[in-house]
C-alpha cells in the first residue's frame, strides 16, 4: 500500500484537506456515518460533538476492515449548517488531529437540507486505500 497526499504549488495551500490523494492498494469504500451510538440514537447535541462521534464511527468501521486513519483517501461530510460548521472549523480539527491524526484526506463538505436522522447535524463518508 502507498498512498501520495499530493498538493500543487499552483492551487491555494490547502489547510484541512489534501487537494488529491493517490494511491495503489485495496479500496474500501465506507458508508456514512453519523452520530449514532450502538443503540441507534444520535448523540450530542452541536457539530463537534456529532462530529466526534460521526468520525468515531467512521473510523471503527475502517479498522473493522483492517485500515488506518492515515489510509483514508477521501472523506465527505454532510452538513445540515454549513454557517455552523465553518464557525466551528477549529473545534473541528481539533477532533480530527485527535482522531485520525495530521495526514487530511482529499476532502468536500457539503450542505445539505436534512439528513436521513432528522437529529443528525452531520455525517461524513468516505474511501480508504490499504
Amino acid at each position: 500500500m502507498s498512498i501520495e497526499r499530493v498538493n500543487p504549488p499552483e492551487l491555494a495551500r490547502p489547510s484541512g484537506f489534501s487537494h488529491a490523494v493517490a494511491g495503489h492498494g485495496t479500496l474500501v469504500l465506507l458508508a456514512g456515518q453519523t452520530a449514532l451510538d450502538p443503540a441507534g440514537r444520535i448523540t450530542g447535541t452541536d457539530v463537534v460533538a456529532q462530529f466526534e462521534v460521526a468520525l468515531g464511527n467512521l473510523l471503527t468501521a475502517l479498522a473493522a476492515a483492517g485500515g488506518r486513519p492515515d489510509q483514508l483517501a477521501s472523506l465527505t461530510v454532510y452538513v445540515v449548517d454549513m454557517d455552523d460548521y465553518r464557525r466551528n472549523s477549529a473545534a473541528l480539527g481539533q477532533v480530527w488531529r485527535r482522531l485520525a491524526g495530521r495526514d487530511y484526506p482529499a476532502m468536500a463538505a457539503v450542505g445539505v437540507a436534512r439528513l436521513w436522522d432528522a437529529a443528525a447535524l452531520v455525517e461524513v463518508q468516505g474511501m480508504a486505500i490499504l
